[in-house]
């Protein structure tokens, strides 16, 4: 029994604004309407959270095929493209939209870049919801790069006339190398007013490069499917520390913490606080003789709801 190890806590960490948002909106929508509210994609990609909404009358589905005429649909935290969005009125569903607005940003600056006649490189991973989102704002136009190697590759029309956006979730460090080789191959490469990596992605990650140098140990409470959590449990690694992506207590093997004398925790975005407070009991179970929650940013993002949902903003904590 692994005995005698502190526990760290990272600070930011679990839901994001637009994480809180899009719950909300799932919740809202069912307590007005009833159930079912179809959901399309899982609303955020936390196994936890789409299993408790789906017992509350929440049906996730993939494609719009699945939703009969004239039901209620809320679009995921992840956006959706504007073919999506032209089916759904088509199909007379009613659609509350809880893609993250600082998605939406990324939407917006793909179809002005379009509108002035720049080619647009989009830095992700390809399959993710939010990369098919965004690449479908424009009908053509757009190339997605995930590597060094992708760069290389990059056939464009005009060198002169090409920008590039990013998927909001990825590793801010990898992005810059990618970002850089842009540069290096398009010296006159436009890009986005802001950057379009989150505040929270952005938030969590650095919260994590401050805890793993103090621990032999990072557990990070998130899904698989989850780009932001991944990428946490990546950060950590590159930091020189030991690191597991793990759903909730019962995914931990025992074995993972013989021997440790400081065991850092996070949580992505989209994982909730009370999978964090599982698992630190958990650990105290098995040995960890104190909890510390570490300094780090305190977050007050707000986003407004749509219209129809009433209430006020959902904020992060």
């Amino acid at each position: 029994m692994p005995q005698d190890f502190e526990v760290l806590l990272a600070q930011p960490r679990g839901f994001c604004a637009g994480v809180d948002r899009a719950i909300d909106i799932v919740e809202r929508a069912l307590e007005q309407f009833g159930a079912p509210i179809y959901v399309r994609h899982e609303i955020v990609h936390n196994r936890f959270v789409v299993d408790g909404l789906r017992e509350r009358g929440a049906v996730f589905v993939e494609s719009l095929d699945e939703i009969p005429q004239g039901s209620t649909v809320v679009f995921s935290a992840h956006g959706v493209s504007k073919a999506v969005r032209l089916d759904a009125e088509q199909r007379g569903l009613k659609v509350f939209d809880a893609t993250c607005p600082l998605v939406t940003k990324v939407h917006v600056e793909v179809s002005k870049m379009r509108r002035d006649n720049y080619e647009v490189i989009m830095i992700g991973h390809a399959g993710h919801p939010e990369v098919e989102g965004t690449m479908g704002q424009a009908d053509a136009g757009i190339h997605l790069v995930e590597s060094l190697e992708d760069v290389q590759g990059l056939i464009v029309g005009n060198e002169d006339r090409i920008a590039y956006v990013t998927q909001t979730t990825l590793s801010v460090d990898d992005c810059a190398e990618i970002v850089t080789a842009l540069r290096r191959r398009f010296p006159n490469i436009a890009e986005p007013k802001k950057q379009d990596i989150c505040y929270a992605t952005q938030n969590r990650q650095d919260a994590v490069k401050f805890m793993a140098p103090q621990c032999d140990l990072v557990l990070v409470v998130g899904s698989a499917n989850s780009s932001n959590s991944n990428r946490l449990r990546e950060v950590a690694q590159k930091m020189g520390c030991e690191a597991y992506l793990v759903d909730r207590l019962d995914a931990v093997d025992p074995r993972w913490l013989e021997g440790r004398k400081r065991i850092g925790v996070t949580a992505g975005a989209s994982a909730p606080e009370s999978l964090v407070q599982e698992l630190v009991e958990g650990l105290r179970g098995l040995g960890a003789r104190g909890v510390k929650a570490l300094e780090g940013i305190e977050e007050h993002v707000s986003f407004p709801l749509p219209r129809g949902l009433g209430g006020s903003s959902s904020q992060s904590g």
